[in-house]
């Protein structure tokens, strides 16, 4: 299972696991992560996960803005919907995390392969 992990000065504060279709992220009490910075939108970004089509029991995961004020960040660029890899640096806010994922990346050559 695919995780996130938030990072202060690049140490480990605390992990989530990516464990719903839709998780959402903002300010809000009402979000899944609740990130009290003003930074934040009430309602700033969702984690989504989506069955892969070519692996049965495994997941492709996705940050999607949802149209906050600040916008949101996968290695520093900024997005409006991304397909999150194993070791992207996520930013929501002042806030960083880094993209866990599972085993999707060692299929990801193969899948390639046969999209061809």
């Amino acid at each position: 299972m695919a995780i996130l992990l938030q990072l202060i000065d690049r140490v480990v504060t605390s992990k989530l696991e990516l464990d719903k279709d839709i998780l959402t992220v903002g300010r809000d009490r009402v979000n899944d992560l609740v990130i009290d910075d003003i930074a934040v939108s009430g309602l700033h970004a969702q984690l989504e996960r989506e069955e892969d089509s070519y692996y049965d029991n495994h997941f492709r995961y996705f940050l999607h803005d949802m149209g906050s004020t600040n916008g949101s960040f996968v290695n520093g660029e900024k997005i409006r919907r991304q397909e999150l890899k194993h070791n992207d640096t996520l930013r929501i806010g002042w806030n960083e995390f880094k993209f866990i994922g599972d085993d999707n990346e060692q299929h990801e050559a193969t899948a390639h392969i046969l999209n061809s």
